[in-house]
């Protein structure tokens, strides 16, 4: 498999994973009673509701933003807060036919913009990024809402989670090392060596974060700490939704990487 041919299918296989996952998303709305919709999510303040009507709202910033309460030079979380709560009288049917609807303009929107690795997109404190790079990004917060904010153990709603597939994972996961370095640019900048990061599981994928970036490999000699732990373990703590000895994680090395490593944020 050429370049090319590698590009063009880690770009399809993100528009995949999030089709596969809005798709699931959907069929979950469906079936809910009004107690799960109005049940606390784990996404802490907000409630099931809440996550599907943020979901929506992050669809409708691709499609028209103008639908949305002005939320212009506030940080991604006070924006996404302003968003929700704009959307917290609606009866919960409006909320899941408004994101069925934005959903495929969105989708379609990201999929005309899986050519054009020649456009940076700037998303304020999130960082800026290849426009194919944005599909990843609405991955991702289907994958980590879904699995890790409605469902058991850490959601209300009984399990099992959705199924977290090779697919999935993988469209999630480049958008957590695309953000890492730009989401955390003082804790990238005091490594003092290389962290070699071995995911295992769905998606399985070993990466090596050092002084300002993400690699697939780091300089001979140059690693001086080394975390493993399985994919979804991963995106919880990279998410600050668990910590290291609340999920299997294996670490040795350099104290100070390790410490710097826990304190990673992924948005």
């Amino acid at each position: 498999m050429n370049g090319e041919t590698a590009d063009a299918e880690w770009r399809g296989q993100a528009i995949e994973a999030l089709r596969a996952d809005r798709d699931v998303l959907l069929g979950i709305g469906e079936g809910l009673s009004p107690e799960e919709w109005s049940a606390p999510s784990a996404c802490a303040g907000w409630s099931v509701h809440d996550v599907f009507a943020h979901m929506g709202a992050l669809f409708w910033l691709t499609v028209d933003p103008s639908q949305l309460p002005d939320a212009t030079g506030s940080p991604t979380e006070q924006a996404n807060e302003l968003h929700v709560a704009a959307r917290r009288t609606w009866e919960s049917q409006r909320v899941l036919e408004d994101y069925e609807s934005v959903s495929t303009k969105a989708i379609e929107r990201l999929d005309s913009l899986q050519q054009r690795s020649d456009l940076m997109v700037p998303l304020g404190d999130l960082g800026t990024y290849p426009a194919p790079v944005l599909a990843n990004a609405f991955a991702f917060d289907h994958f980590t809402h879904l699995r890790a904010d409605l469902f058991a153990p850490r959601g209300p709603l009984p399990g099992p989670a959705p199924g977290a597939d090779d697919l999935r994972v993988a469209a999630a996961l480049e958008w957590v090392f695309a953000a890492l370095p730009q989401q955390n640019p003082g804790a990238f900048a005091s490594l003092r060596g290389w962290l070699a990061l071995t995911l295992s599981g769905p998606g399985a994928v070993t990466r090596y974060l050092g002084p300002d970036q993400v690699a697939a490999a780091a300089p001979a000699g140059e690693v001086v700490a080394t975390v493993e732990c399985g994919t979804l373990a991963f995106v919880l703590w990279a998410t600050q939704r668990a910590r290291w000895d609340e999920v299997e994680v294996a670490a040795a090395g350099d104290e100070a990487t390790l410490q710097i490593a826990q304190t990673l944020h992924v948005f």
